[in-house]
């Protein structure tokens, strides 16, 4: 009869741990969002409703979804292809393309926003070849998913990094052997092997970009029913002291992103599952 030894764990028990952790949840993220939502059902659902449906209200949700989600998009596609030649390829310049990258992060996103309003402007250095095409970026909905699109990027490179990187090329030589073209091997083993990567990746651009005020009311205008974002009139109804106008708009934003976080995750399982099963 052989004897196991049980290893001591690094972290304390079971339920010290879990009860550390529901505290740490609750100080940091189930306390605030019910006070949000307290806050909000105090104004009753008549002010509620005419609050969160009215015309500027509308414009800034279509604006800050609609702008977020098509930079999500967009690194989507081009966050694709940095990570694969960041994993695939070895060229001058590897290690600084990578460093580059991360700029989102590190930048301070009121630095972000002075210095794309400085580069799209009329007589910024990429504004004034915009300009005569007749492309107004800065202080229009245009500059505001320039500037989404930016801050989310390293979020969806540095998810499908790992993903690429275990990647297994011997798929891709068997594919090529089988005669499938580049594209077929693109779009029938690369592209479902990683999609739940990339789904992730997308989840969490959306998520900051819906979220981002630093980098867009530079670039914005911010201007009402047509440059305004939601965080941004969040602000100015905290400014007036309207903290009960400004939690409903926060409410409809933390639901209407949860519903699409929560599709995009089922979205994420369905193709795991698919991928296993297949």
């Amino acid at each position: 009869m052989r004897l196991r030894i049980k290893q001591p764990s690094v972290l304390p028990g079971f339920g010290l741990t879990l009860g550390l952790t529901l505290l740490y949840l609750s100080a940091i993220v189930l306390i605030p969002l019910a006070a949000l939502f307290l806050k909000s059902a105090g104004m009753g659902w008549s002010s509620f409703w005419a609050t969160v449906t009215s015309p500027r209200v509308l414009a800034a949700y279509k604006l800050s979804f609609g702008a977020a989600a098509i930079g999500a998009l967009i690194n989507a596609v081009f966050g694709f292809v940095v990570a694969w030649s960041l994993v695939r390829y070895s060229f001058p310049g590897k290690r600084i393309v990578d460093a580059m990258v991360d700029l989102p992060f590190a930048l301070p996103t009121a630095v972000s926003g002075i210095a794309l309003t400085t580069l799209y402007s009329r007589n910024g250095w990429i504004g004034q070849y915009l300009e005569p095409l007749g492309i107004q970026a800065a202080f229009s909905p245009l500059g505001v998913t320039i500037a989404l699109t930016f801050i989310g990027l390293p979020f969806v490179v540095r998810t499908l990094q790992p993903a690429l990187e275990d990647l297994d090329p011997d798929m891709e030589e068997a594919a090529a052997s089988l005669g499938a073209s580049r594209w077929r091997t693109l779009r029938r083993v690369i592209l479902p092997t990683v999609l739940p990567s990339l789904l992730t990746g997308f989840a969490l651009a959306f998520a900051r970009a819906l979220g981002e005020y630093g980098s867009v009311v530079f670039i914005s205008g911010n201007m009402p029913m047509r440059t305004e974002i939601a965080p941004l009139l969040i602000v100015a109804k905290l400014e007036q002291y309207d903290y009960a106008g400004a939690t409903a708009i926060a409410v409809v934003m933390l639901l209407v992103s949860f519903a699409i976080l929560l599709a995009i995750n089922v979205i994420q399982w369905v193709a795991s599952r698919h991928r296993i099963g297949g």
